[in-house]
């Protein structure tokens, strides 16, 4: 079975490499739409050409804060990728089963084997705290150990299905969840990391001085788009729930609008 993650990136030095190596160690190929980067992300990623990376393609940056353009895009390649199954992801996440003894290509499989075409994933956010805010560095995964659910509704990350004969719909969705005539989702739920930011510098680089990329999406009016860095607000540990590796993540009453936020 050959899996591909279309992985959209802007300016994602931090993350690129440990997304890819992450996916490619569960047997996940990467195809990648940069947005005009203009940090090192292109030149990570070219660096796992051939061992992680099927392929690297430039967005015109005019397109970059249309993210309905971005989906379109991603859609025509959930086309003509060379795929059974296909991921829609950006690079902050990681996407794992909760049973760690399943790599994703297992699951994959086993949901085709049971006729079921989509894979939902549960999302788990990582952000700094007031305890510990800074994690600007590449072991941030290690180190950002605090989270919670996040669910806007159900399924939220339905972003995991077999390839179509005809077009799938990401657009709707802001590529959220994927659409698409007789879509069967498997009932068992995946799971995903999210971290948003890692500080307040990478708050700042994020949400301020690439702000015009994440103004396209309706769910963009909130936080983002009124960030201060230097007014930030991160939440106490004791608003959040600990990771502790090999344990089961706490999933109950998720959260429908993410921390931290700045102060009014």
């Amino acid at each position: 079975m050959k899996i591909v993650a279309i992985l959209q990136t802007r300016n994602e030095r931090r993350f690129v490499a440990n997304c890819i190596e992450h996916l490619h160690a569960q047997g996940v190929w990467v195809y990648v739409v940069d947005n005009g980067s203009t940090d090192e992300t292109v030149a990570i990623a070219e660096r796992y050409l051939g061992r992680g990376v099927l392929g690297i393609e430039q967005l015109p940056r005019e397109q970059a804060p249309d993210l309905p353009a971005s989906c379109r895009r991603k859609e025509e390649l959930a086309a003509t990728l060379d795929a059974d199954w296909l991921m829609h992801i950006d690079a902050d996440e990681l996407h794992f089963s909760p049973d760690r003894r399943q790599s994703l290509t297992d699951v994959f499989r086993a949901a085709d084997e049971k006729g079921f075409n989509a894979v939902n994933f549960l999302e788990f956010t990582f952000v700094p705290t007031a305890e510990s805010p800074g994690h600007d560095h590449s072991h941030y995964e290690h180190t950002m150990r605090w989270y919670y659910p996040f669910q806007i509704e159900f399924p939220h990350r339905l972003n995991a299905w077999k390839r179509q004969d005809g077009p799938v719909n990401l657009v709707s969705s802001d590529g959220h969840r994927v659409e698409f005539p007789g879509l069967r989702m498997w009932p068992r739920n995946l799971y995903m990391r999210h971290f948003l930011i890692l500080g307040v510098e990478h708050a700042r680089e994020k949400y301020t001085l690439n702000g015009d990329f994440y103004r396209s999406s309706p769910d963009m009016v909130s936080w983002r788009l009124k960030l201060d860095a230097a007014r930030l607000k991160f939440p106490s540990e004791q608003q959040l729930r600990l990771y502790v590796p090999g344990q089961q993540m706490d999933r109950s009453e998720p959260l429908r609008w993410h921390l931290p936020i700045p102060r009014q």
